[in-house]
């Protein structure tokens, strides 16, 4: 399905494309339009490598060759890091990162610099794929998935006085952000598999920053089926749980606010 988008105007559109050893998501954004993205899914053959998957998806869907005015690749996972502004020089990029993330082969360490946060993400990526996209789309602009979340979540901590921990939750991990007033208290992914890991992760760290189980708020986003399994818990022990607004897709909906 290619929604309403007409390719013949691909030119005026933003393509961004999450990268996850769960399948692949497309999203095409239009800016001159108020619609929102049209956001396509595909599902990886695990028994094929993440690059031999991404050369399947660009052979069965021709549109994703069209020339786009942006493309954003987007890699999902937990192999990302900070870096303190003022503290990070290019040279020493995979220096960094490599402290906190065994060394990988064919993998490339990039980095994104968050000036509202004064940090820098770094990521690794696998090489074979980066190139196969810059052949493919040679501007194309490659994010840690934290980054356009980072941004995102942000600007939402500003609003109100007390502190909000977001939480992107994904199959076999979850994602969580927690703010006081739009100063980053933590970034993390912890790797779980059931509800009940789910829960204890989130409560022990909810716990581990000093949260205030009647004041401050927890937002929810990411796989719907595990937020919904996960919300009437999570209401026991925290008065101000929310599932966020948009519900799906908040990274590629987030990475156009990065343009």
């Amino acid at each position: 399905m290619t929604g309403n988008t007409d390719f013949s105007k691909s030119e005026q559109y933003t393509l961004s494309i999450r990268l996850s050893t769960d399948g692949f998501s497309f999203s095409i954004f239009n800016p001159l339009s108020a619609d929102t993205p049209d956001i396509h899914h595909y599902d990886v053959d695990e028994t094929l490598s993440l690059t031999a998957n991404l050369k399947q998806a660009f052979r069965e869907t021709e549109w994703l060759s069209n020339p786009f005015r942006h493309v954003n690749i987007l890699a999902s996972g937990g192999r990302f890091t900070f870096v303190p502004l003022e503290f990070f020089e290019d040279e020493l990029a995979e220096s960094f990162f490599h402290h906190n993330h065994p060394k990988r082969e064919n993998e490339v360490v990039q980095y994104n610099i968050l000036h509202n946060n004064n940090v820098v993400v770094l990521f690794g990526m696998d090489r074979s794929v980066c190139n196969f996209l810059r052949e493919q789309h040679p501007d194309a602009r490659f994010y840690a998935q934290a980054s356009p979340l980072i941004e995102y979540c942000t600007a939402k901590s500003r609003l109100g006085n007390n502190r909000k921990m977001y939480v992107y939750l994904r199959k076999e991990a979850l994602d969580v952000y927690a703010y006081e007033r739009s100063r980053l208290l933590l970034a993390n992914t912890f790797a779980c598999k059931t509800s009940a890991d789910r829960i204890y992760y989130l409560l022990y760290i909810w716990k581990q920053l000093g949260l205030d189980q009647e004041r401050d708020e927890l937002h929810l986003t990411g796989c719907r089926d595990i937020r919904e399994d996960l919300l009437p818990e999570l209401k026991r022990y925290i008065r101000q749980v929310f599932v966020m607004n948009p519900s799906d897709n908040l990274d590629l909906q987030a990475i156009n606010l990065c343009e």
